[in-house]
This record gives C-alpha cells, sequence and structure tokens, in this order.
C-alpha cells in the first residue's frame, strides 16, 4: 500500500509543477489596439509587464504626476505585482492613456492570448481586453 501512496504523491507532484508551468504569463504580448508591445516576466515573487515598444504618443502624458509626464513609455513597467490567483492572476494595471492604476485581473485563452481586466469600485466595473502573445 505504501508504494501505491508514495507512486500517487509523485504523480500529484508532477502534475502539480506541469501546471505551474502552463500558467507562466512571460512573454511578449501585442495589446488589441495593437499600439502596445508589454513584455511579462518574472519580478521578484510576482510577475510585472514592461513596455517594450509603442505607437503614436512616446510620452507618459497623462501621468497625474508632473515630474512623469516626460518620461518614455518604453520601459514604463505597465503592469505590476501580478500573482496567481484562482484560474489566473491579479495586479496592477497601469494605463497610461488615462493616467491611471487599477486593480486588474488576467488570464489565459489558449496559450495564444492573455485577457486583461482593469476594475474600478472594488471590482464592480471592469473593462477588458484581449492581448496577442507575439512570442
Amino acid at each position: 500500500m505504501k508504494p501505491v501512496a508514495f507512486a500517487a504523491m509523485i504523480l500529484l507532484s508532477l502534475a502539480g509543477s506541469a501546471q505551474a508551468q502552463s500558467t507562466d504569463p512571460s512573454g511578449t504580448y501585442l495589446s488589441e489596439s495593437r499600439e502596445t508591445r508589454v513584455r511579462v516576466a518574472k519580478c521578484g515573487s510576482a510577475y510585472c509587464g514592461t513596455i517594450v515598444a509603442v505607437e503614436g504618443e512616446t510620452k507618459d502624458v497623462n501621468n497625474p504626476d508632473p515630474n512623469l509626464k516626460g518620461r518614455n513609455l518604453v520601459g514604463v513597467q505597465m503592469i505590476s505585482n501580478l500573482q496567481p490567483s484562482g484560474e489566473g492572476f491579479t495586479g496592477q494595471l497601469y494605463n497610461y492613456k488615462d493616467g491611471k492604476t487599477y486593480t486588474g485581473k488576467m488570464s489565459f485563452q489558449g496559450g495564444k492570448a492573455m485577457q486583461l481586466s482593469g476594475c474600478i469600485l472594488g471590482g464592480l466595473v471592469c473593462r477588458s481586453q484581449t492581448w496577442t502573445k507575439v512570442n
């Protein structure tokens, strides 16, 4: 009986590590508007997403901090503190188009796309976009 229990534990741990790898959000994504590319990578114990390319306005002109309005958008951390939660991830999403940071959720659609939702009022009002994985 003990060898069977041990084998079951090994199989469960292997399945758990395979599941963790399949939910790794790392990669570069193209926004729904096709204006922004964001690279998602591990940042300490969480994940973050940094803008690697942007079309149109290249400065953070809508940032509420006057000292940041002139910074380049490339290199800005747009997604921060992304942590596994339920079926996806939760974290903070910075929208440079309006200069606001939202509580966000992220989930995957077939490994080729990511669904991002930015929410206000404790998650009562959310806006979603689907981003395409480009690598």
